[in-house]
């Protein structure tokens, strides 16, 4: 029942709604001269019209004589209550109101063509789904669209098939027959599949796009799926074939091809398929190559995984890449060994099973002896709260990190200043050897600073070169204007926050700020971070 008040707030009553009903029936039957079958469902399925028009009418004494007076005086669009009735809602069927036209008997080939659909056996409340996707349908002339429903019967469906698939597939009403259903009737047939067991998997409320279904069928053939094999199959897993109208499976098969998968392997998968969502398992495979990606596992690495073990890659959910290292205590390149060693322990690294910590390999206590040795050098002395905290600092093997310090040594920095560098800013022997040769060429080259200047403020290198380029830019076009100090420090433009640079420099000149703002877009949105000068 309704749930309707009227303007004083008081709940209207199921009789008053009744009343409202018939006097709306009356005034689209009897004046308007709307079918009576018709008025009578548009009256009783329109709430959301009605309650508007109870708004308009004053409630006090018969609603049904003031219904009626109301509308004698106030024509309505009648378009509004006849696409409620075929289950629009007013967001939906706003756009299909016709700008000129407020009476239905004005467009005598919209109720026709409902007329045809209902009378064919499609519900109503569905006809409105079907006007919502395929409008074209209902400006056929008299007798167009019941030849398209017939033509489809003559292919063998049952009257009662056709208006369910016309539901789900609106698209099949426009133009002839579509020929790609149609294939796809024809070699699901050939392959032993009655029209109606057809029937009795299409899902009403889903809509099929035969063109992909047709696409999945030609790749089975393609992957050397005999007949009976791909019956048995399709029989077994309908949904490979028909969920999302094989979009998921075709999926699948593509990813399984970047991977290096020979088409026989493919077709094994898919008679080997799992009691899983075909979507889900496609998931479970790119949560996979994510977390073989993020553990920087080989291309060829993760390839021979996918080929070697694809049932098992898709029938679990493995956990992210950030949980495993930290639940198996490990390193990337240890659990990259680890997997590829073991691929069948992948099961046990699922989503809501319990991860066990890998046994020390006694790698750990060797990297953690050389790491020592190495801080050692930088003037640490052992066991000290530095060297503990700087050997949580330091990530990567010695030879690595020994590696970037060869990287600024080769700069042109002398060794023992180097380790000074180290120990006032640690985090610098982090960076990769290429990023730390890229920030000190900018340094040189673009900023024109000698490469000693490091020394005393080793922490440039921590910051983003784009940060530098914007903070220079700035800088240089402040000297420009006579506003900025032309002997800053390196250390003194780098290394102060946004804010102070914003308040200290920017704000000094009238257009900083609209000047810094064009910077910044022109900086983080190109690859090029020169400074201007």
């Amino acid at each position: 029942m309704l749930n309707m008040r009227s303007r004083n707030g008081r709940r209207i009553s199921r009789a008053t709604i009744k009343e409202a009903q018939a006097a709306m029936l009356e005034y689209l039957h009897s004046t308007r001269g709307i079918q009576f079958f018709d008025a009578d469902i548009m009256s009783k399925n329109s709430p959301i019209f009605l309650k508007k028009l109870l708004g308009r009418v004053e409630h006090e004494g018969d609603i049904g004589r003031s219904i009626i007076r109301f509308l004698r005086y106030h024509p309505i669009n009648e378009f509004e209550p006849f696409f409620e009735s075929v289950g629009l809602q007013p967001a939906e069927y706003n756009a299909f109101l016709p700008r000129n036209l407020m009476f239905l008997s004005d467009d005598d080939l919209l109720l026709e063509n409902f007329h045809v659909l209902f009378n064919y056996g499609v519900e109503r409340n569905k006809t409105g789904k079907i006007y919502k996707e395929v409008t074209q349908i209902f400006r056929y002339e008299y007798g167009v669209l019941l030849s398209k429903l017939k033509a489809y019967e003559k292919l063998g469906l049952s009257q009662a098939k056709v208006a369910n698939i016309v539901v789900c597939n609106p698209y099949l009403l426009i133009g002839g027959v579509n020929d790609r259903f149609v294939k796809v009737l024809e070699k699901l047939e050939n392959i032993g599949f009655e029209l109606s067991w057809v029937e009795e998997q299409l899902t009403d409320g889903n809509s099929y796009n035969w063109k992909q279904i047709l696409g999945l069928l030609f790749w089975f053939e393609q992957m050397g799926c005999g007949k009976e094999k791909l019956a048995d199959l399709i029989s077994q897993r309908p949904d490979l074939l028909l969920e999302d109208s094989g979009s998921k499976s075709l999926t699948l098969i593509g990813l399984l091809l970047k991977m290096g998968c020979s088409m026989v392997q493919i077709c094994s998968v898919f008679l080997q398929f799992p009691q899983i969502r075909v979507g889900e398992f496609v998931s479970n495979m790119r949560q996979c190559f994510l977390v073989f990606n993020e553990i920087n596992m080989d291309v060829q690495e993760i390839g021979y995984l996918f080929r070697s073990r694809p049932l098992l890659l898709g029938l679990y959910t493995l956990k992210r890449a950030k949980s495993l290292l930290g639940s198996l205590n490990v390193g990337k390149q240890r659990l990259c060994q680890f997997l590829l060693e073991n691929p069948e322990e992948l099961k046990n690294l699922r989503i809501g099973k319990r991860v066990l910590r890998l046994p020390d390999s006694g790698e750990v206590m060797r990297s953690k002896q050389q790491k020592t040795q190495f801080l050692l050098k930088l003037g640490l002395e052992e066991n000290s709260t530095e060297m503990k905290e700087a050997l949580k600092v330091f990530r990567g093997k010695v030879a690595i990190l020994q590696e970037r310090f060869d990287c600024i040594v080769e700069a042109g920095i002398d060794k023992k200043d180097v380790y000074k560098m180290i120990k006032v800013c640690p985090r610098i022997i982090n960076l990769r050897k290429d990023t730390i040769e890229e920030k000190i060429d900018f340094l040189v080259n673009n900023l024109e600073y000698p490469v000693s200047s490091l020394i005393s403020f080793p922490k440039y290198l921590a910051f983003s070169t784009k940060l530098v380029a914007l903070r220079f830019s700035m800088y240089n076009w402040l000297k420009e204007q006579g506003t900025a100090d032309p002997m800053l420090a390196l250390k003194t433009i780098v290394s102060c926050s946004e804010y102070e640079f914003l308040r200290h420099h920017v704000n000094r000149h009238p257009r900083g700020m609209e000047v810094w703002e064009n910077l910044k877009r022109e900086i983080y949105s190109d690859s090029m971070v020169s400074p201007a000068h």
